[in-house]
């Protein structure tokens, strides 16, 4: 049934007297469907996260998140019945990982990519483990590395507390 909406006034300021209101129809009253905040309820206590909220967790753009998935197989959200993207932790975890290669390590998104597809690899920075065939030389570069990233920490750290002064 819906409901007449009388004007008042005229000119292009009306003012509606009454709002219109719809029932449902005979076939779907009594018939309870989720509304979206009981999707979003659903979906959250699933431990699935909505592409906006990763974007604010990560503190990346949205844009960035949709061009990783075309750049690392191994981030591939699932797809609500609706078409968003729904990240579970684990692809969280993998933002942050990609994150970390790439803008704190410096790897090129291809580098990066080999890194995370290697089961072999060291898959933190402080997890230097070395394959048993390793050079001697490319255990120095990872020495290196991580001496270089420990006093960039370092540095970080002496700056925040000259800043409070």
């Amino acid at each position: 049934m819906i409901a007449a909406c009388a004007l008042h006034g005229a000119g292009p300021y009306r003012i509606p007297l009454e709002t219109a209101t719809i029932a449902a129809s005979p076939s779907r009253q009594g018939c309870n469907m989720p509304s979206n905040a009981t999707a979003t309820q659903t979906a959250a206590e699933q431990g699935l996260y909505r592409i906006g909220e990763v974007s604010r967790l990560t503190n990346l753009k949205p844009f960035v998140l949709r061009y990783w998935e075309t750049e690392f197989p191994m981030l591939e959200p699932v797809k609500s019945a609706s078409g968003h993207r729904l990240y579970r932790q684990q692809d969280v975890d993998m933002v942050f990982r990609i994150k970390r290669l790439l803008y704190d390590e410096g790897f090129t998104i291809a580098g990066a990519r080999r890194h995370l597809r290697d089961p072999n690899g060291a898959s933190d920075a402080d997890g230097a483990a070395l394959s048993v065939g390793a050079t001697s030389e490319g255990a120095s570069q990872l020495l290196s590395r991580k001496m270089l990233l420990d006093l960039r920490d370092s540095l970080r750290a002496f700056l925040t507390l000259l800043e409070r002064r």
